[in-house]
């Protein structure tokens, strides 16, 4: 019985250390060809960006039409001014898949001419691994000028630790509460 118990526990703790640092894939717009001009301001990619939380070692996936598209990963300023001519990557092919390796904010503008100028970009700001998840939306990118900073909430219990070892101590804690 005893040894069932900790081959229980020892099951739920790998399966939340697997879960808590599992890196997402996030589909650019939801949707296949989300990676197009947009019709309205509110079908901005930036909105779809700032209600997700993107995290080091998350990925980035595009699906669309590669005859008639690319991705340009570019600076801020790039960015700003739509400018295609050195970009510091450049994706091809229709299905693209970038790895987000670092905190702060990246920079993305279509690469077909006229596009980005009509508003086919995109900025992701992706949370350090210090940065814990409130329950605020994220930040706005348009008005990021420095580190990307977390919201954070002051009610208790609504932080969610994604650090593998802390949730493990947590969690540890937790089932050997249960089982003493």
């Amino acid at each position: 019985m005893a040894s069932s118990r900790i081959l229980f526990s020892s099951l739920i703790l790998i399966s939340l250390f697997l879960s808590l640092s599992e890196a997402t894939d996030f589909l650019v717009g939801g949707t296949t060809n989300s990676w197009k001009i947009p019709s309205s301001t509110s079908e901005s990619l930036n909105q779809w960006a700032e209600s997700n939380r993107f995290r080091i070692g998350d990925s980035l996936v595009w699906k669309f039409n590669d005859e008639k598209d690319s991705v340009l990963q570019v600076t801020r300023e790039g960015y700003e001014s739509c400018n295609v001519s050195n970009p510091m990557a450049a994706y091809k092919g229709g299905s693209v898949t970038v790895k987000l390796e670092r905190s702060g904010p990246f920079y993305f503008i279509s690469g077909a001419s006229g596009h980005c100028e009509k508003g086919q970009k995109l900025i992701v700001v992706v949370l350090s691994n210090r940065q814990r998840s409130g329950i605020s939306p994220a930040p706005s990118p348009m008005e990021f000028d420095g580190p990307a900073i977390a919201p954070t909430s002051s009610a208790p219990g609504l932080e969610v630790v994604r650090s593998g070892f802390v949730g493990g101590l947590v969690v540890l804690g937790g089932l050997a509460a249960m089982f003493i």
